[in-house]
């Protein structure tokens, strides 16, 4: 039986791991598999930005960085998809500041009245680096990182009765997002907050169940609330932005290199969203204006009172509504 000496093994050991590029090869062959969720169906900005993000990080990698989007709430609610992003079972979500308030006050400020007055200057606001860094508090108090805004745009009410004006609220059963924030806001204009499921809207407006809808223009739009509507209230009051945010367990085990790739894509992707919305917006508003809905706007006047005793509640509990109020009137 032929043998090799010592000398010889050793050599052909060493002629081995001088092959080029071996290591290197087997390293980017490796695919990590991501997870993020949303509670957006397909077709909403958000999660058309989420499949974006998700094309991007696989072309900029040739695969490595392979991204499954779980859209419509797949996953669950935002609370439940909460608890997953912390244990690290999904790696990032595109998660409402409403969820996100309900937990950290300092995040809920970002949802208070009457902080900018139109969705070119949410489009502003969300990018001002001192709005950026409320998501400082983020891996403490929720273990996420936050890594961007995206926005809705300035929110409006579906009134199935003709109202005019603030006055027109008072007494009215209003579905609205039930974050506190809003709850508290359209409480002092003598609204009933009124939950309802999503899906249950528009049939719930139709038989009387609630007396209207408070949302943003992209949604109603495209769920035709103009159709069981008398009146449309343009608040330009409130927004309501989401967080891209991911997993503080899976950011902390990420080469550093790829934590920089996907900060820098999602801004990407999230500047798309926000110009797309801000520019597509003025033309949803005037497809309801066809429709024959008569529409309202509220003017600035009428509105100092309210954001005073607004401030009254909410100061106490997160003093950074102030600066923030400052930074939206110098937009």
């Amino acid at each position: 039986m032929f043998k090799l000496s010592r000398r010889q093994m050793l050599a052909g050991v060493g002629a081995a791991a001088a092959l080029p590029f071996a290591a290197p090869t087997v390293a980017r062959a490796q695919t990590t598999e991501m997870r993020l969720g949303l509670i957006t169906p397909v077709g909403h900005s958000w999660n058309d930005a989420a499949l974006r993000l998700a094309e991007l990080l696989k072309e900029k990698t040739d695969g490595r960085l392979n991204m499954t989007v779980f859209h419509s709430g797949q996953l669950g609610n935002e609370s439940a998809m909460m608890q997953q992003l912390q244990s690290g079972a999904v790696d990032m979500g595109i998660i409402q500041a409403a969820e996100l308030g309900s937990r950290v006050n300092h995040i809920a400020a970002i949802n208070a009245p009457y902080l900018v007055r139109s969705t070119d200057a949410v489009a502003k606001f969300v990018r001002h680096p001192e709005v950026l860094k409320l998501f400082d508090v983020l891996p403490q108090e929720t273990g996420t990182i936050g890594l961007g805004w995206a926005i809705t745009g300035m929110r409006a009410v579906f009134s199935a009765k003709p109202i005019e004006n603030l006055g027109g609220l008072n007494g009215m059963k209003l579905r609205i997002n039930p974050t506190p924030v809003y709850r508290d806001f359209y409480q002092l204009l003598g609204a009933a907050p009124t939950p309802i499921p999503t899906p249950q809207v528009f049939d719930a407006m139709s038989n009387g169940q609630v007396d209207g809808l408070e949302a943003d223009i992209e949604f109603s739009w495209n769920q035709r609330f103009d159709k069981v509507a008398k009146s449309i209230l343009r608040m330009n009051a409130l927004f309501m932005p989401a967080a891209a945010v991911a997993s503080g367990r899976v950011w902390r085990a990420m080469p550093e290199a790829d934590r920089a790739l996907i900060a820098e894509t999602v801004k990407t992707v999230l500047d798309e969203q926000i110009d797309s919305l801000a520019g597509e917006e003025p033309a949803l508003i005037e497809k309801f204006r066809e429709t024959g809905v008569p529409m309202h706007e509220i003017r600035q006047e009428d509105t100092t009172d309210l954001i005073a005793a607004f401030d009254k509640i909410w100061l106490p509990k997160a003093p950074v509504i102030a600066r923030l109020r400052e930074i939206g009137a110098s937009l």
